[in-house]
Parts: C-alpha cells; structure tokens; sequence
C-alpha cells in the first residue's frame, strides 16, 4: 500500500496535477488497491482534518490580510519604512524589508506579502535603477518573514498536526524573524553599497513625523495582535477574529479607502484563497492518516536512528531533506504531511517540538523562494517582468544569508525559545 501510494503521488505530480489532488487521488488509489476499507472513508478523513478549532484562525487570518491590501494599511507601512531607512545605501532594498517585517506581523502568509508589497516597491525600486533580478530576489526573499514572524499560517498548521502550543509556536518565531529580517538588511545594505544604488532623500523629522501619523493605526495592528496574544488576553484563534475586525474598522472608517462596493472582491479573493488552503490540508489530512496507518512514521524514526544516535547529525539530516521538500511541495501540504512524522522522532533526540516547529517552517520557508516550485520566486518574477533563470540568479547572495540563519536557528535553540521560556514560564 505504501508503494501505490508514493507511486501514484509522484505519478500525479509528474503530470502536473496540483498538490492537493495529487494527494488526495493517490489516497483515494491506495484505498481502493486495499480492498479492506470503504471508500467513505475518503470523506470522513478529509472532514475530520479540518475539523479543528486552532484552524479557524486561517480564513481570519487570510481576510486581514486582504482587508489591509484594499484599505490601504500596505501602502502606509510602506512610506513610513521609507522615511525611517529610505536614506541608506540600498534605501528601498531595506525599506522592502522592514515593510515585509511589518506586513508578516498582520497578514501571516507569505505569498500575500510578496504580492501585495512587491506590486508597490518593485516597480520603485526598478525606476531607481536597481537591477531587476536583485529587485525579484529581494521582494521573494522578504515574503518569507511572512510565514516566519507570527501570526503565520504554517506556525499554525504546524501547532495542530504536531499537536503542539500555537501560543508557544507564535513567542519562538518571534525572535528568528527578526534576527533573519536584520541579517537580510546587511546583506542588502553591503550589496547596495558596492553597485552604487541610489539611495532616497533623506527626510526631515516633520516628514518623518507625518509618515508615523499617517501609519499610526497601521502599525498599532501587530501591536494589538501580538501583545493580546503573548499578554494572554485573547488565543491566536481570537486574534485572528480581532484582526479582522481591526482592519475593517480602519480601513473603512478611518482610512477610508474600502467602500462597501469593495466587500464582494475583498470576500471573493479571501474565500477562494482560503479554499485552497483547506482543500491541500483535507487532502493532505487523509493521506498523513494513511501514512499512519502503514506505520511510515515508525519506520521513518527507525531509518534517523540507525544512521545516528546524535541529535546534531539528526538536525542536519533534517535540514537538508526539508530544503529539498521545500523546493518541490507547497508549504502547508509539506507541514500537514511531515510534522507528524518528524516532531516524534525530534522528540525522542530531546528536541523541544516548539523549537523543531521553527526549524521546519524556515527551512519550508526558504522552500518559498528556491525553483522549480517557490512560489515567491513567480510572484516576484511576474511582477518584475524577468525570467525564473533571472531570479534565481540574484537569488544567490540571499541563499547564502538564509542557511547561515537557518543553522544558527537550528543549532542555538535559545533563539526560539527565549519568550517561551521567558513568558510560558517553561
């Protein structure tokens, strides 16, 4: 059953069937190759694994995210990233950067990141005479921070097949986004000052000030996010819901820029998005139940183990097979079918699940912006109207900068765990 299974999900890929069918038809295959189970057991799977309160979070999470599109809370951070680093070497490289940090702390996907602010910074910063493969490479290595900085969707599909604290998940991310965030700068900052980028005027405190103003309830969203989250006043469930409230109340009463004619498009967009997402983890569900059953978990542990009893080698094995996952899978079907069967093993070499949590969702995440599959990579190139070759290419300093990350995310548990330990009280 195993063979039939992998069998007809490599079949299905190599025909381009999406994820989320390919998974669910190679299941279905699986099943009937049996014999011994009823085919409704098809429906039962795939319900039961949306049928769960923590996932609840998603549609919320994915309507903020839009809502702050339309009205408008994107284009602020924006500006106010661009008065506070616009004057740097590389201004606008950062201020994509700082913007995505922002963006992450709100919306929570990494795609909607991309998109939404590499619409606005890569035609800028290409007016400005940045090279346009360093331009996509950039807009797609910063969408990332959005899957990372919590509230992120994969740290939640994480927290329920590993079954383990979103709230904790969301405190360790924390710190690793930032740290990747920083690092990002440098790299741009080093990388404008040898090519001569033109940086912004530098802007006046009385600018400076009207781009704060102008961005106060922007920037206060994550603030309430976060803080109501880490302050233990409302779940991450909860916070989704806040957030959607909060960004409908300022994007149609104080920015004013969503008319209610604009509600069809915003519910359109963020329903359709959201379907897609429950769609790859019903059908990723029932075919983690399958792998399951079969005992691939068990068999997974066991091929760890017999290659080394050592926690560091177990890390870097770790490591690498999820990079080469990431470049082939979606993120969420990754986490749906993989969580489950390495945060055991992680377990049983003394690997905190929360900390093993990050190192999954960066690895996956780095997974975003490397070919063939990285959707980053096609939004940005999309929109800055250059090849995936092109992109790719300009990638390369941001690989290098994202592994170092990576394996000090991996090797320095502190990193994720400070807040937990700090405000969990671990």
């Amino acid at each position: 059953m195993p063979i039939v299974l992998f069998g007809c999900l490599i079949l299905f890929f190599a025909i381009s069937v999406p994820i989320a069918v390919s998974m669910g038809m190679a299941s279905a295959v699986a099943i009937w190759w049996e014999g011994g189970t009823p085919l409704l057991v098809l429906v039962q799977r795939s319900f039961t694994s949306t049928d769960s309160f923590p996932l609840m979070a998603i549609p919320f999470f994915v309507f903020a995210g839009t809502l702050m599109e339309f009205g408008g809370i994107s284009r602020r951070l924006v500006n106010l990233a661009n008065a506070l680093t616009g004057h740097l070497p590389g201004g606008l490289g950062l201020v994509t950067i700082v913007t995505s940090m922002f963006f992450a702390a709100i919306s929570g996907s990494s795609a909607a990141a991309t998109a939404a602010l590499g619409s606005i910074l890569i035609p800028a910063m290409i007016s400005r005479g940045y090279h346009k493969n360093f331009t996509g490479a950039l807009q797609a290595t910063s969408g990332e921070l959005g899957v990372i900085i919590p509230p992120s969707i994969p740290l939640i599909l994480y927290g329920v097949a590993a079954e383990t604290s979103i709230g904790d998940l969301f405190m360790a991310g924390l710190i690793p986004g930032i740290m990747i965030g920083l690092s990002l700068m440098i790299a741009v900052y080093i990388i404008a000052k040898r090519k001569g980028y033109a940086r912004e005027k530098r802007k006046t405190p009385p600018e400076v000030w009207q781009a704060f103003k102008e961005s106060f309830w922007a920037v206060l969203m994550p603030i309430i996010i976060l803080g109501g989250i880490y302050g233990g006043i409302f779940t991450p469930t909860e916070a989704a819901g806040v957030a959607v409230a909060y960004a409908f109340i300022v994007g149609v009463f104080v920015y004013k820029e969503i008319k209610f004619s604009k509600l069809i498009n915003i519910l359109t967009q963020s329903t359709i998005t959201t379907s897609v997402i429950m769609f790859i983890i019903a059908s990723a569900g029932l075919f983690s139940w399958i792998m399951t059953r079969e005992g691939i978990p068990q068999a997974v542990a066991g091929f760890f183990v017999n290659i080394s009893d050592n926690p560091i080698v177990f890390l870097l094995l770790v490591n690498v097979f999820l990079l080469i996952v990431g470049m082939f899978m979606e993120s969420n079907a990754s986490i749906i079918i993989l969580a489950p069967l390495l945060a055991p093993v992680a377990a049983e070499f003394g690997i905190d699940p929360t900390h093993f949590g990050i190192i999954m969702i960066v690895n996956l995440a780095i997974g975003m912006c490397t070919p063939p599959l990285g959707i980053n990579l096609f939004i940005s190139a999309q929109i800055a109207k250059i090849r995936l070759d092109q992109i790719t290419r300009g990638m390369v300093p941001f690989y290098i900068v994202l592994i170092i990350d990576l394996l000090l995310i991996t090797y320095l548990p502190q990193l994720s765990m400070f807040l937990p330990n700090l405000l969990g009280g671990k």
